[in-house]
């Protein structure tokens, strides 16, 4: 699959290789075979796993209480928090796309350019509105319905090389929506 074809998906559908907010870390190790770095904080209040070219972090998830008579359970669960894909770590690490097209069949070019984004999303039918912002320097295109955000470069002085360059895109971001309590 084409990188920019999967990138439809993922601001379309706000999952990525069928995984959403909420997905366990045991459907993340089904979903995505790929070397992996995992960082956990101290007290394991959160824990993030590192692919390269996607990111997912977790909280753990309660444990049920037990029912009387049973003992105590095995631990709380990571339940997916938020998921990225730091496209602009492909600009300066040629070897990130060709793993990640060995290991999960999607191909990405060094750099993705929003107007081939937009485009695409153009001919895709059911795409979300997407709502922009000037984030200084960035730009943010924000995908309420299926809580993506697209990052793009918006600095006329940044040019393609070893990083990406005016009008990239820099990333991509699933985010879980604020709930009041």
């Amino acid at each position: 699959m084409a990188g920019v074809e999967f990138l439809v998906s993922f601001i379309t559908t706000g999952e990525l290789h069928g995984l959403r907010i909420g997905s366990t870390l045991d459907e993340v190790d089904r979903a995505v075979r790929h070397p992996f770095v995992d960082v956990v904080g101290e007290e394991r209040e959160w824990l993030r796993r590192d692919y390269g070219l996607v990111e997912f972090a977790f909280n753990p998830e309660p444990e049920p209480e037990p029912e009387q008579g049973q003992g105590q359970g095995q631990g709380s669960e990571w339940g997916m928090a938020s998921a990225s894909i730091p496209l602009h770590r492909l600009a300066s690490d040629d070897d990130l796309a060709r793993a990640w097209a060995r290991s999960m069949g999607v191909e990405f070019p060094r750099y993705t350019s929003w107007v081939e984004l937009r485009d695409e999303l153009s001919r895709t039918p059911g795409v979300p509105e997407l709502k922009n912002t000037d984030q200084g320097g960035f730009l943010q295109y924000r995908a309420v319905s299926s809580n993506v955000s697209v990052i793009v470069v918006d600095a006329e002085d940044e040019e393609r090389g070893y990083r990406v360059g005016n009008g990239d895109v820099w990333g991509l971001d699933l985010w879980a929506p604020f709930r009041a309590s």
